[in-house]
């Protein structure tokens, strides 16, 4: 900035930079969603687009796998929880998730 008397000039790449800036954070602030995945029923799992329930089925996962002090992912017992849990959800709609993992997770 250039200050000349009492009125101050931006040179028009600082204030190119500064409006991309304040572009860039306003839009990170609206991506940014808090989730409290604890009380996400089945019902919502399942109408989540597909996006959204890898997400939440990877979260799980590593929450599981942490809760048993695991420190390898094995693939084929995701991919199988994954089943079982879906299928769990389909006839318990009203149940949350993180109780259906409870009760099926191995």
């Amino acid at each position: 900035m250039i200050k000349q008397g009492w009125k101050i000039t931006m040179k028009p790449s600082i204030l190119a930079v500064a409006t991309v800036a304040l572009l860039a954070t306003s839009v990170v602030a609206k991506a940014q969603v808090v989730v409290d995945l604890s009380l996400i029923t089945c019902k919502q799992l399942l109408e989540a687009d597909q996006e959204r329930q890898t997400l939440i089925s990877s979260w799980m996962s590593g929450y599981f796998s942490a809760s048993k002090n695991l420190t390898v992912v094995d693939f084929r017992y995701v991919e199988r929880n994954g089943k079982v849990i879906g299928k769990y959800c389909k006839s318990h709609k009203a149940d949350t998730v993180m109780n259906a993992m409870q009760k099926n997770w191995r």
